[in-house]
């Protein structure tokens, strides 16, 4: 959990603003009680339900992602480092990376690389079909 609010920060703060504002919006002396309750049961529930829905889905592939690298399998993480050349890093056991807790590391490689920020790295299926 506290790395998904480090990871998320930036996020929840928009959200935080975005609950700021239906405050002051809704405890203005024009607006209804009635509406009161309900600008601010509106944005506290959909940002609640949006925030707890992006922590299950990172969480559900940090899992993923992990379990694809312990069993061999290759793994891609976005690169922020170069943004006009390679925009992604594969990350497999085979050139040298290792997963210490939540982040992939090699001695080769300047950085580690979060497993929040990585997806596991799928084979497409040609399905060519022979012309009749």
């Amino acid at each position: 959990m506290k790395m998904f609010l480090q990871l998320e920060a930036g996020n929840l703060t928009i959200a935080l603003f975005f609950l700021l504002i239906a405050i002051i919006v809704a405890t203005r002396p024009f607006v209804r009680p009635v509406v009161k309750k309900f600008i601010l049961f509106t944005v506290i529930a959909v940002f609640s339900l949006l925030i707890a829905g992006h922590y299950i889905i990172t969480t559900g592939r940090m899992t993923d992602v992990k379990t694809a690298f312990a069993n061999g399998k290759e793994v891609e993480c976005e690169s922020r480092l170069n943004r006009k050349a390679a925009q992604s890093v594969v990350v497999s056991k085979k050139t040298g990376w290792h997963l210490e807790g939540d982040l992939f590391t090699n001695p080769n490689f300047e950085r580690a690389f979060h497993t929040a920020r990585c997806i596991v790295k799928v084979k497409p299926k040609l399905d060519i079909k022979p012309a009749k």
